[in-house]
């Protein structure tokens, strides 16, 4: 377990963070997970190389998302400021991952659980509608809302580097 723990722990936690950024609330998520992997192991069917680690990875995402469903943090608005429509998508040169990823935290939670699921788990609209409750036409809009504010966040962000 020890092993397991070690070799995933830094992977989980980037995750958990992308959708948790509550230092707390993150461990707590990852704290779960990582029972879950411990006591369902033996469910887990190997399909190769990296099976286990999206495997994890998974396991990971859904923790997330229900810690954030049951503390109500999962909030979904279609308000996007009018400064931020027509904005052009950034330029991602220079901008670590790390500041990225403290980007996607800032953003709102419905924005940043959609944009999470859609970029990094690869899911498609329909499938993300079905995993949040919400109707497939409602996830497309709060990830253009997430892109458009990211984007603004991003511009921001290397204007205020630049000074």
């Amino acid at each position: 377990m020890e092993m397991l723990y070690r070799q995933y722990a830094g992977y989980a936690t980037a995750v958990a963070r992308r959708y948790v950024p509550n230092t707390d609330d993150m461990r707590d998520v990852l704290q779960d997970s990582f029972v879950k992997v411990f006591t369902n192991i033996n469910k887990f069917n190997y399909r190769g190389e990296g099976s286990l680690k999206a495997w994890i990875i998974r396991i990971v995402a859904n923790e997330a998302i229900s810690m954030l469903r049951r503390t109500a943090k999962l909030t979904f608005t279609d308000e996007i400021p009018d400064k931020l429509i027509g904005e052009e998508e950034p330029e991602l040169d220079y901008i670590s991952p790390d500041i990225l990823n403290d980007l996607i935290g800032k953003l709102p939670t419905g924005y940043r659980t959609v944009l999470n699921l859609f970029v990094f788990e690869n899911k498609s609209h329909k499938e993300i509608a079905k995993i949040l409750g919400i109707k497939e036409d409602s996830s497309a809009s709060q990830f253009f809302r997430a892109k458009k504010m990211l984007a603004h966040m991003i511009k921001d962000y290397k204007v205020r580097r630049k000074a």
